[in-house]
């Protein structure tokens, strides 16, 4: 089957939907890859690159390819111009979009959603969504930074001190999170705030301060928040409207896919913020999370907020973009290809491929397309189910003390027996050995101490580190296996499989942790 890649730039995109690394890819699942000519340049990938990696550079007619890879919904010219029976895979927001629905239907051509990938573990290497968002939090915060007019971070000069700015990000999905690891490694304050309490433990690995909201919601069983009670919603809005005024940068990345953006900031939170503050809106595209917000544009109010309502963030890195989204693309095919021979199928069983496919084109000429959507729920759990804590068992004080005075009992007998074996040694030893023994006592004293010093965590490679210690035992006992005396010959040759196993071992050790570390090329 032959994949085609059109070029998007006439409709004003930037991104390509498949970059020469993964054409090479497409081509090894068996399939033939035809781009449209100049494709790629606004990614900085010209048409060279793309023949060099095997593909056709071909013109209008790459629409009538068997497979259509495209980043949106293409206008209705281009769908009709696609054969009957022919695939088209590209965002098409099924959930806002009827009329492009009843298009591919009409038509009888397949249409896969890749913006409707469900969140679970085996579907992350195919979300467009989450691969976008990173892109476009990271730009958020260059963006914002770029209207800022200020440093970032704090600085101690000649000419005074100057604090850092604080960043505010709301929201601590796949963008949130990006926004706060970019925003943290350029020197400022970051706070954020997210509806799942779970949220806390990643925006604090981040550098970052979680700021809770009083009635925080769980995450539902799509992988999203669920939907505020009245008490949390204005919790929550008062919280948003408090840090707002003490920050210098918000974002707002509350996007929902298939629902008009919820309002988090009102016209009031806004005129409250400090001049020269910035609002960078990341849900712009479906209406914004600002009331003032402008999609595609960039205002300032009256107060001197800016308030930024880009909608292509993503696209503002289109090289980067590129590459991702279509690894995403590669990663869906690679699923449904299995056996790599350039022919597209489609397991309805799959929970993944059924629930991007909107329609599925019947054999000619049966048609019109089977109309797929909605697909059936996905259930995510969002975290292991705990089981229920046992009730505690009565503890018997009397039992426990009496366990605990044996023990010590136990240890004292074995202390003095470990003493007085200890001292007959040493009178039975030659005086001259007597110093060696009293190196060995303190050596054993300061070991404890330093080890024991130690957490725990970092025993294993310690120990697996500084097993070289025992090669000075190996060649004492080597030297001495030799000796007259038996109960030396047989101490030292003790003492020579004791330290080998200690040497070969800790050498085996470090390598498997080692091995934990690397990743294959």
């Amino acid at each position: 089957m032959r994949i085609g890649v059109p070029n998007e730039a006439a409709e004003g995109g930037t991104l390509v939907a498949a970059t020469p690394a993964t054409v090479k890819k497409l081509i090894g699942l068996g399939y033939e890859v035809a781009v449209q000519t100049r494709a790629g340049v606004p990614a900085a990938f010209p048409d060279t690159a793309y023949t060099d990696a095997g593909a056709h550079i071909v013109g209008d007619d790459v629409w009538t390819s068997d497979i259509v890879l495209a980043l949106d919904a293409p206008r209705g010219d281009r769908i009709t111009a696609m054969a009957p029976g022919s695939t088209l895979i590209t965002r098409m927001a099924p959930g806002r979009s009827p009329e492009l629905i009843d298009l591919l239907a009409e038509r009888n051509i397949t249409g896969l959603a890749v913006d409707a990938v469900p969140r679970i573990s085996r579907a992350q290497s195919m979300d467009v969504l989450s691969s976008m968002a990173n892109i476009a939090g990271y730009r958020a915060v260059v963006e914002a930074a770029s209207r800022f007019g200020r440093l970032f971070t704090g600085q101690i000069t000649a000419a005074g001190q100057m604090p850092p700015a604080t960043v505010y990000v709301i929201g601590a999905g796949v963008a949130g999170l990006a926004a706060i690891g970019t925003a943290n490694s350029m020197g400022a304050i970051v706070k954020a705030t997210d509806l799942r309490p779970e949220t806390a433990e990643q925006v604090e690995s981040m550098g970052a301060e979680f700021v809770a909201i009083p009635a925080a919601t769980e995450k539902s069983a799509d992988g999203y928040a669920k939907e505020m009670t009245e008490d949390q919603a204005r919790a929550a809005a008062k919280l948003y409207a408090e840090q707002s005024t003490q920050a210098d940068i918000v974002i707002t990345t509350a996007n929902i896919p298939g629902r008009t953006a919820p309002i988090l900031l009102t016209a009031a939170d806004v005129a409250a913020m400090k001049p020269g503050s910035v609002i960078v809106d990341m849900a712009a595209a479906n209406g914004g999370n600002c009331e003032l917000t402008r999609p595609g544009e960039i205002h300032t109010t009256d107060g001197g907020v800016h308030i930024i309502g880009y909608t292509d963030l993503a696209s503002r890195l289109p090289g980067q973009s590129s590459q991702l989204y279509g690894q995403n693309l590669v990663n869906l095919l690679a699923l449904t290809t299995p056996g790599k021979d350039g022919q597209l199928t489609l397991d309805l069983e799959d929970e993944i491929v059924r629930s991007i496919t909107v329609t599925q084109a019947r054999p000619e000429p049966v048609g019109p397309a089977d109309v797929l959507w909605p697909p059936p729920p996905v259930t995510v759990s969002a975290a292991p189910v705990t089981a229920p804590t046992p009730e505690p068992e009565p503890v018997d004080e009397q039992a426990l003390a009496a366990e605990a005075s044996r023990k010590r009992t136990l240890q004292r007998l074995w202390m003095s027996a470990a003493g007085i074996l200890g001292a007959a040694l040493v009178l039975a030893s030659p005086l001259a050995v007597a110093q060696d023994y009293m190196v060995l006592l303190l050596a054993v004293v300061v070991g404890f101490y330093v080890i024991t010093a130690v957490t725990h965590s970092l025993h294993t490679p310690l120990m697996s580190e500084t097993n070289a210690v025992s090669g000075i035992v190996l060649v004492g006992a080597i030297l001495q296996v030799g000796s007259s005396n038996i109960a030396v010959t047989i101490l030292a040759f003790l003492a020579i499989v004791v330290a080998s196993i200690n040497i070969f071992g800790g050498f085996a050790v470090t390598h498997r942790m080692l091995a934990m570390f690397r990743t294959e090329a």
